[in-house]
């Protein structure tokens, strides 16, 4: 499968980027017309988990709500900069019953299906906690 998007030079530092159909602005100037690239990929990276963690609780007939994933990463000092460590907390409200269903749900996203996951942990450290709430 090939994923292509387009992506237009507006002005100052502002790019328009096409994917899909769909467009998304991003900015590096005091303008702030959208966001920068970087954290555009931890949020790749959560919805990646995401859209994998619903379905496999959906399927183990896990009642869930509230499902929210923080990504926090930290970049190195030198050039060129990279996030070299990463943290995903999922923020789910569920049975604390339920609790080893979530953990199995979320290392089959990680260990198995979620393609972001998968290149980045290349580069960087990648660690996850899951908060009950």
């Amino acid at each position: 499968m090939l994923h292509s998007t387009t992506t237009k030079y507006l002005s100052g530092m502002a790019f328009e980027t096409e994917i899909s159909g769909h467009k998304i602005i991003l900015d590096h100037s005091a303008e702030d017309l959208g966001p920068t690239p970087k954290p555009l990929v931890l949020s790749a990276l959560a919805a990646c988990s995401g859209m994998d963690i619903v379905p496999i609780l959906q399927k183990m007939k896990v009642e869930f709500s509230d499902l929210s994933i923080e990504v926090m990463g930290e970049l190195t000092d030198d050039y060129p900069k990279i996030y070299h460590t990463i943290k995903i907390i999922y923020h789910i409200h569920l049975a604390v019953a339920d609790l080893e269903k979530i953990e199995r749900a979320v290392k089959l996203s990680l260990e198995k299906y979620c393609g972001v996951y998968a290149m980045l942990v290349k580069a960087a450290d990648i660690s996850y906690e899951i908060d009950i709430i």
